[in-house]
């Protein structure tokens, strides 16, 4: 499909004629491929890349890595295992932008599928939190699969009008704001985002994305940062919709300080008000079409921290018993803290545990913590998200080492040879990497 053409036209108004055929010519070439690995569960980094046809890192990104061509990564284990995960490589550039958050709180607020929730995830550490929003059910379903395959439990998945989580006023160390948009910056990688663009689009995205700024402003804490993003390149959803924002804010929005960028990334550095921005052009940066920028609260922005009132007791404490049957099956259970959701167990760092209960009281939680299953008789039943999370202890249960072809069976649900697996509950894993469990 042919590039729209008040699009094309708009860019070498912009651009210039140069610029601007350079940019369409890039948008009817091939995308990229980039991988983000997990550094809990790469193992043999090097040996995964190789396999992987890597040809480069992300110079942004320390875990990012270009591959030479797009693999089935549905027939890699490793893939199923959370060991990478498949993220446009502009994209990783957020996490240069969120600056130092460890043990801190993070809310995501347009998350899915989760390539930056998970980022996010690694960055917090096992300290911090990560609230990943998602308004819509269906896609929500998948960040939270994406969240139970990452690992790291600590995130928190809610599917909630952007509204809901601003009631949470000054509660976020950073909020990110990957804003819906146009798609521009798609035209490449899909194809069929041409047909739905049109230029009253871009103006109903502007107006949306400023009503989620103010959200994301009112549940973030004074000296914060606010991340915004899109995948699109035009300034009415770009630097227009960031600028009318600053000036709203006044005093209270503040630049960051510089975030160093090499000239030979190719990334366009600008302003829009206090904000930094970052511009990826695909035929400049080795990356899909990509905006990003970043301002702070003000220290003295003042205003308390506050949250919506808890409608309802959702999470409920364990029995001694019960805390003794779950904590063996965890390497770090003197940090963690157990609760229970309907019949299932769940367990969270205890220096989280306050923020879920008052984020499950209020809001419409699918997805947090680790889930660890439910117990019949004394005994735990594991759930799935268990045997991916990287607080499971592997000498709780035997385990059952598959080669790469049994591994697709198993992921399959074909048969496997029944010698390879112990009696009872086994931890099935493939290159020493965990992909869920099976009982003989």
């Amino acid at each position: 499909m042919e590039l729209p053409v008040a699009f094309a036209g708009r860019v070498v108004r912009d651009l210039g004629p140069e610029e601007g055929a350079a940019l369409c010519a890039a948008l009817d070439g091939v995308p990229p491929v980039s991988v983000r690995l997990h550094p809990a569960k790469c193992g043999d980094a090097g040996a995964l890349l190789r396999r992987l046809g890597a040809c480069g890192r992300v110079p942004w990104c320390a875990d990012g890595h270009y591959l030479t061509e797009r693999p089935q990564f549905t027939f890699d284990p490793a893939f199923h295992a959370g060991a990478y995960y498949v993220q446009e490589a502009a994209s990783q550039f957020v996490g240069r932008l969120v600056g130092d958050v460890a043990g801190r709180r993070v809310l995501d607020l347009c998350a899915a599928p989760g390539g930056k929730t998970t980022l996010y995830a690694s960055l917090v550490g096992p300290e911090g939190l990560v609230v990943a929003n998602e308004i819509d059910r269906r896609r929500a379903s998948v960040l939270a699969d994406n969240v139970r395959k990452w690992g790291t439990g600590n995130v928190a998945v809610t599917t909630c009008e952007p509204k809901a989580l601003g009631e949470f006023e000054n509660w976020f160390d950073a909020v990110a704001v990957d804003a819906p948009c146009s798609g521009e910056g798609m035209f490449r990688k899909d194809p069929a985002s041409r047909g739905e663009w049109s230029e009253g689009n871009v103006r109903l995205c502007a107006a949306r994305q400023d009503a989620i700024l103010r959200e994301a402003w009112r549940a973030l804490k004074p000296g914060g940062r606010l991340i915004y993003s899109t995948c699109t390149f035009n300034r009415t959803e770009d630097e227009e919709v960031l600028e009318a924002f600053a000036e709203a804010a006044g005093a209270d929005a503040v630049e960051t300080a510089e975030v160093p960028v090499d000239p030979a990334w190719g990334i366009v550095c600008g302003r829009a008000g206090v904000f930094r921005t970052y511009r990826f052009f695909p035929h400049r940066a080795r990356g899909e079409g990509f905006f990003a920028a970043v301002a702070r609260k003000s220290p003295d922005a003042g205003g308390r921290p506050r949250r919506l009132r808890s409608r309802r007791e959702v999470l409920t404490a364990p029995t001694r018993d019960e805390v003794r049957e779950l904590s063996r099956w965890l390497h770090d259970a003197e940090r963690m803290r157990f609760f229970r959701a309907g019949d299932r167990f769940y367990a969270c760092a205890a220096a989280q545990e306050e923020a879920l209960h008052a984020l499950a009281g209020a809001l419409p939680v699918i997805c947090s913590g680790v889930e660890m299953g439910q117990i019949f008789k004394g005994t735990l039943k594991p759930a799935h998200a268990l045997a991916l999370s990287t607080s499971l202890d592997r000498g709780a249960v035997a385990t059952a080492e598959l080669a790469h072809d049994e591994a697709l069976d198993y992921l399959r649900r074909r048969d496997v040879a029944a010698h390879r697996f112990a009696e009872g509950m086994n931890l099935v894993c493939c290159g020493g990497r965990p992909l869920g469990w099976a009982k003989r």
